[in-house]
């Protein structure tokens, strides 16, 4: 009888080896890959967002230069999440639901502070439910400051997330 010829053990546990390294390597890589385009997608909304407050705030202030009286010149937003664990706060709904309250006040800017009436700034966004991929929030105002630069606190709560 003659021996049956076999592929060395170690030629095929080499070949796998490689082939093991390649598909680690490539999903590893993929995995940085993709979080880093992910906060990089956080920060361009981000810095979006502040160019448009800014260039607004600018037209309004240009517009009313030439006022003595106390004008309102920025709004600032503190959002609070109530009940949210920081794994459920998703930070580009947390920079759509700023811009989006910063969007109701937008034509404020540039007008007297005497002539506003905070009462009527509370019911802008108070009870307001805000929709994003499939997760509803309702926002409730705490706290309100009215000066050249308005403060809000705003509590957020999740509603519902669909599936």
């Amino acid at each position: 009888m003659g021996k049956v010829k076999t592929v060395c053990p170690s030629i095929i546990c080499f070949i796998s080896g490689i082939l093991w390294g390649v598909i680690i390597g490539a999903v590893s890589i993929s995995m940085l890959v993709s979080y880093r385009m992910d906060s990089f997608y956080e920060r361009i909304a981000y810095l979006e967002n502040t160019i448009t407050d800014k260039d607004e705030k600018l037209a309004r202030l240009e517009k009313s230069i030439n006022n003595s009286n106390i004008i309102l010149k920025d709004i600032q937003i503190e959002l609070e999440f109530g009940g949210l664990s920081p794994e459920q706060i998703n930070q580009i709904d947390n920079i759509e639901i700023e811009k989006t309250i910063k969007e109701k006040f937008r034509p404020l800017l540039g007008k007297e502070v005497k002539g506003l009436d905070p009462d009527i700034l509370l019911q802008i966004i108070e009870k307001r439910i805000l929709k994003f991929d499939g997760a509803e929030y309702q926002l409730t105002v705490n706290k309100l400051i009215l000066t050249d630069v308005m403060k809000l606190w705003v509590e957020v709560s999740l509603i519902e997330v669909e599936s």
